[in-house]
């Protein structure tokens, strides 16, 4: 399937335990802007958190607060207040049970020191040395130490509710969720971290937060790729063309996603875009073409081979014959798609191409053997390359879109522990169970047919209503 955007979850997804982006995420984002790919996060955080990631690291959007509050780095695009009503009954209740309660507005949350020093970045930081089996021991004793000193203010978070309320954060553990959710039906309660709770309205989520931005900017949820580590990610995870778990995600997420790369700490952004053919990355000396197609497809045969050549080499009588044999495939099911269905046709254009390919024999053996095999090799291959992009010129297509396509189909031939799996005694690259269904390229290709059909008649009509 064709990739047109890719989202990440910030907190241990596009941070590491340190909360920096590593290089390599960096590098790759800005590979996949280069490619023409949407690139946003997607994370249970305010916009004031969020709005320097996106500067710094020029993403195209943010769905915040977990699809509440929608916006690109100079305009709002979407946001959904919380009733006021419901807001106040939160309030109530988190007075009621002595829970530590914050409120997402436009500018981020507001209200619990306790939140908001776990929000910040000491805390987040402290809170990847505590053991998950600790949470609930350190959360109440952490919140009751609070609370001797400084009691939170209702009067204060009633004062902040006069603003426009995104998401509702409460101090809670895991075991406390369906509690909440028992006493608060009407709303959507996820999580991010074991130490609390976000509320949103029914029926949002980052998925569907995704698909508004995916209705807005032209690409639909088949077409998009997810990373995230946490339970708010699931249902994005899950709803995606592409879902990938971080090596350090929980296993519930890692048990919904397409395929689980490493994790937040070591280059797992990067691993699965590779992984998937949406990047090039470096392997040791191996040498970089300035064309970035050369490389997706050396990237392609270095997990296929598991190695790929790196000094200039003449082929031998037999590979250059199977490589050949791969060549005439394609020409044949170019001929036999140009048929349209008339077997009568399609025998006469076979006929025509062994024709073709005897001429072809008579001209060649009556030129000059190229003094040096491996120049007269690179010619016809060049020529070849040359050829078919002139074949697309005449087509009036763009071929870029189409080799993308088929790439991160080939890629996906690869299985879920990053290995080709070849046939035990054809020695043929098998594909996984799951290729037909989510890598096949044909749908795809169509969908980006179907587009640069409409982009060419919808650019012919502006310039017949300019004359």
């Amino acid at each position: 399937m064709s990739i047109k955007a890719v989202f990440f979850d910030i907190d241990g997804t596009l941070l590491n335990d340190r909360k920096n982006v590593q290089l390599s995420t960096q590098k790759a984002i800005k590979s996949l802007k280069k490619q023409g790919i949407f690139v946003g996060v997607a994370t249970g955080r305010g916009p004031g958190f969020v709005q320097p990631y996106l500067e710094n690291l020029g993403l195209d959007f943010a769905i915040s607060y977990n699809g509440q509050y929608i916006f690109t780095r100079d305009q709002v695009l979407y946001h959904n207040q919380m009733a006021v009503s419901t807001v106040y009954r939160l309030i109530r209740y988190a007075n009621d049970h002595r829970r530590e309660i914050s409120l997402g507005t436009a500018s981020g949350l507001v209200g619990s020191r306790i939140i908001n020093m776990g929000t910040s970045r000491f805390g987040q930081v402290v809170s990847t040395l505590v053991p998950k089996r600790w949470a609930k021991a350190v959360e109440r004793s952490f919140k009751h130490f609070i609370r001797r000193f400084k009691p939170q203010n209702l009067n204060g978070l009633l004062a902040i509710m006069r603003q426009p309320i995104y998401q509702v954060v409460f101090v809670a553990t895991e075991g406390e969720t369906a509690n909440i959710q028992n006493a608060f039906p009407y709303i959507k309660v996820t999580r991010s971290s074991p130490y609390s709770a976000d509320l949103i309205s029914k029926g949002q989520s980052k998925v569907k937060g995704i698909e508004r931005v995916g209705e807005m900017f032209g690409f639909t949820l088949d077409e998009v790729m997810a990373f995230g580590d946490s339970d708010n990610d699931i249902e994005m995870l899950s709803g995606v063309g592409t879902g990938v778990a971080m090596g350090n995600a929980i296993e519930s997420v890692k048990s919904v996603a397409t395929y689980t790369t490493d994790t937040n700490n070591n280059d797992g952004i990067s691993k699965a875009l590779a992984h998937y053919g949406l990047i090039h990355v470096e392997v040791g000396e191996r040498f970089d073409s300035q064309d970035d197609n050369f490389n997706k497809v050396k990237d392609f045969h270095h997990q296929m081979d598991g190695e790929t050549c790196e000094t200039p080499r003449l082929y031998g009588v037999e590979e250059a014959d199977h490589r050949s044999d791969f060549k005439v495939e394609e020409i044949v099911e170019f001929l036999y798609a140009t048929s349209k269905g008339n077997p009568g046709a399609f025998e006469q254009s076979v006929a025509n191409l062994h024709e073709a390919v005897d001429k072809a024999v008579t001209k060649i053996k009556s030129k000059e053997h190229p003094e040096t095999p491996l120049v007269g090799q690179v010619d016809a291959l060049t020529d070849l390359l040359y050829l078919t992009y002139g074949s697309f010129v005449l087509m009036g297509v763009d071929p870029k879109p189409f080799f993308d396509i088929v790439h991160e189909s080939n890629m996906g031939k690869i299985f879920p522990d990053g290995q080709a799996h070849f046939d035990p005694t054809t020695h043929k690259i098998l594909k996984p169970d799951d290729w037909e269904e989510k890598f096949a390229p044909e749908p795809a290709i169509k969908r980006e047919l179907d587009r640069q059909i409409q982009k060419s008649l919808n650019r012919k009509k502006r310039n017949q209503a300019s004359h």
